[in-house]
């Protein structure tokens, strides 16, 4: 019986643990997607105790204490900090088999050297050490990410934000890069009316206009995306159901946006195309300036009305949609491939019924200008564990090219999140030595450990054109 945990965790062979342990356990970190608040990073914040870090604003943790049957007065309510630790280290030992378990534990492992199981029996103990670990100078924000050998990291920003702190950490930065990502969902989401207007106002008042036109809301968002452009930022980002292609006329997203200014409803048939619109938009724009695109798609979000009105969006009641994705995308990476303006892009979708017809639909549209133009990106959210990692390495294994792959992402609002790097490398290395060992691939471990040094960084650092 293996140990749990230990150094070869996830790895079942000699041959794994020499693939990890030489060629994938000490390459850096580079994090092209994540939710990380820059605030936090330009100021180099030092929190003060682990549920500070751990669970605020982590909805996985809070939809695993829920139904664990804890009261919302410890998730996201009025208890304390060490009540609300106590209450999440009661249902870690319920996480069994839950991804949740795995992470819980690497985590307390790499950052504060813990090697106990986390229990209600040991949770004071815990939270006051690891509590008043980070509130020592080198586990602050800039020590936990150097700690992780992170070289880059990417934020997710709207098009109206200042990037004030990406500009203030870039004059004084430390170890590592910070770039901002352009993600423009509120901006292409007429179908609320109120927040709509409310937004197409701020930009206005962003850029100092009042935005009367839809060519001048188009002219405010070119500005926006430029602005970012100056400020280092080369992704862009899209949370959606699926990838909207309508057909339309440039007259008739121009009264859909004069209609919906005027605070009148419009139909679904309006809302699709004018979302079909803006994203033509954007992706033309990111041609132009070689950035790399990225489409999250397939999320149901805000299923629980009551606890939406109660606690807001982001507060874990979203799920795996069953939309369909197929038609949606082939129009829509077709439109821009028959005008030649479809840069590199990324895939990722949230329903993995839908993992071959991603990964085979990246294929349709590389044009071998690129190496891995057209990416199918690693499992998100609900699948960015043992399961969803192998069935995504499968799918793009067997369609794709693996070899190409740039490699895992954290998606994550939290500092102590970046295990899932060293989590995924495991769990990659695993895969191949299972293959060789079987003989299904040639006991070729410099060839080998390359392809898998690339998958895990090169490839990432090759692709995206970050700013030295």
């Amino acid at each position: 019986m293996k140990p749990f945990l230990d150094e070869n965790f996830l790895l079942q062979s000699r041959t794994a643990e020499e693939l990890y342990h030489d060629f994938a356990k000490d390459l850096p970190i580079i994090d092209y997607h994540n939710h990380l608040p820059p605030n936090e990073v330009a100021e180099n914040k030092q929190f003060s105790n682990i549920t500070e870090i751990w669970l605020h604003g982590d909805h996985y943790k809070w939809r695993a204490m829920r139904a664990n049957g804890i009261d919302e007065k410890y998730i996201t309510g009025s208890a304390t900090d060490q009540e609300k630790f106590k209450k999440w280290a009661e249902t870690v030992p319920y996480t069994l088999r839950n991804p949740l378990y795995h992470w819980t534990h690497l985590e307390l492992q790499r950052y504060f050297g813990i090697q106990d199981l986390l229990s209600a029996e040991n949770a004071d103990a815990v939270y006051d050490k690891t509590s008043a670990e980070l509130r020592n100078p080198d586990k602050s924000v800039h020590g936990l990410l150097e700690q992780m050998r992170v070289e880059t990291i990417c934020t997710t920003d709207d098009p109206i934000d200042s990037l004030e702190y990406h500009q203030a950490y870039a004059k004084n930065p430390a170890s590592f890069s910070m770039f901002p990502a352009f993600r423009p969902d509120k901006a292409m989401s007429p179908e609320n009316k109120e927040a709509f207007n409310q937004y197409v106002d701020k930009l206005g008042i962003v850029i100092d206009q009042d935005i009367q036109s839809f060519q001048q809301y188009i002219d405010a968002l070119k500005s926006r995306h430029d602005y970012f452009a100056e400020n280092g930022c080369c992704v862009s980002d899209h949370g959606l159901s699926h990838l909207y292609a309508e057909e339309y006329t440039e007259s008739e997203i121009s009264s859909i946006f004069q209609k919906v200014r005027s605070g009148s409803d419009l139909n679904l048939e309006e809302i699709n195309k004018f979302k079909s619109a803006l994203l033509i938009y954007f992706a033309e724009w990111d041609h132009e300036k070689n950035w790399v695109q990225q489409f999250h798609v397939g999320a149901f979000r805000n299923t629980n009305s009551g606890a939406l009105k109660k606690l807001g969006p982001d507060t874990g009641f979203d799920s795996i949609g069953d939309y369909s994705q197929g038609l949606g995308l082939v129009k829509f990476l077709g439109k821009l491939a028959e005008k030649d303006t479809l840069g590199k892009t990324i895939l990722y979708n949230l329903n993995a019924s839908d993992n071959d017809l991603f990964a085979a639909m990246c294929g349709n549209f590389n044009d071998g200008t690129i190496a891995g133009k057209i990416q199918y990106g690693s499992a998100w959210w609900y699948h960015d564990q043992k399961d969803g990692m192998t069935k995504q390495i499968n799918s793009l294994s067997n369609i794709g090219l693996i070899s190409r792959f740039v490699g895992m992402l954290t998606d994550s609002r939290s500092f102590l999140s970046f295990p899932r790097h060293e989590y995924f490398r495991r769990l990659l290395c695993n895969i191949f030595a299972e293959d060789i060992v079987n003989g299904e691939l040639p006991n070729d471990i410099k060839w080998i450990g390359k392809v898998i040094q690339d998958i895990c960084y090169y490839n990432a650092k090759n692709y995206f054109p970050f700013k030295k």
